[in-house]
């Protein structure tokens, strides 16, 4: 309580760099909804306080795959050539990895119509496995490297991710900053809840924080919002 005390009565012009866990913020925030043209900058201006002067942005995702949907490459590349447009807006990718292996079923039988369950009941399948790596190392490293190097005076984190607890703490506690959870979650994570020096949902704000459809782009040439957006 102290912590968030000092937090609230922090003056005007606190320097601070926000944390977005791209894929994190993506599956619990965007994937079903309107908001997937999001600009990070206005997001961040409308969900933060104004005592909070953002300096800079950290964007963690990893180049996508086409495999399951062609048109997913040209999508993500089309919106971060969007971010790219922020000034303050850094990206860093990790890596995306798709594998075949065999997983086991929780409950096998459940998947089965009546009358056509096979004999033995199949406790395994082969499948396709995608996962991303990286992204949230990095962000855990970079956000703990920052609060020792005086890279900000408050942190903002942008994700529900528990794999992100330790860092956040050492940040917290170790460091004895602010840092504010701006989760994508209707339930974040208590681990979070409990080490973060204030929480915000960032919810109510997607609606105000998207790109126009089309976007200048760096090179002079427009970025249009993709079709299904």
């Amino acid at each position: 309580m102290q912590v968030r005390r000092l937090f609230a009565c922090k003056m005007q012009d606190m320097r601070t760099v926000v944390y977005v866990d791209g894929f994190n913020l993506y599956y619990r925030a965007l994937k079903n909804s309107p908001h997937k043209w999001l600009n990070l900058g206005a997001l961040c201006a409308a969900a933060l306080p104004n005592a909070c002067n953002v300096v800079s942005i950290n964007y963690y995702t990893a180049r996508v795959s086409g495999s399951r949907n062609p048109a997913s490459p040209k999508d993500q590349n089309a919106y971060l050539k969007a971010l790219g447009t922020l000034p303050n807006l850094h990206i860093h990718f990790g890596n995306f990895q798709i594998t075949n292996t065999w997983m086991r079923l929780a409950q096998p039988w459940q998947f089965w119509p009546p009358g056509a369950t096979p004999h033995p009941v199949p406790d395994s399948v082969y499948v396709v496995k995608t996962e991303e790596k990286g992204s949230d190392v990095n962000l855990g490293a970079h956000l703990v490297r920052d609060a020792f190097t005086g890279a900000f005076e408050h942190a903002v984190i942008v994700t529900n991710d528990t794999d992100l607890k330790e860092p956040l703490r050492l940040v917290v506690q170790e460091a004895k900053l602010p840092a504010t959870l701006l989760t994508p979650s209707n339930n974040p994570a208590e681990t979070l809840k409990r080490l973060a020096t204030d929480i915000r949902h960032l919810g109510p704000y997607l609606g105000v924080s998207h790109f126009p459809d089309s976007v200048i782009g760096l090179d002079g040439k427009p970025i249009k919002k993709p079709a299904d957006w």
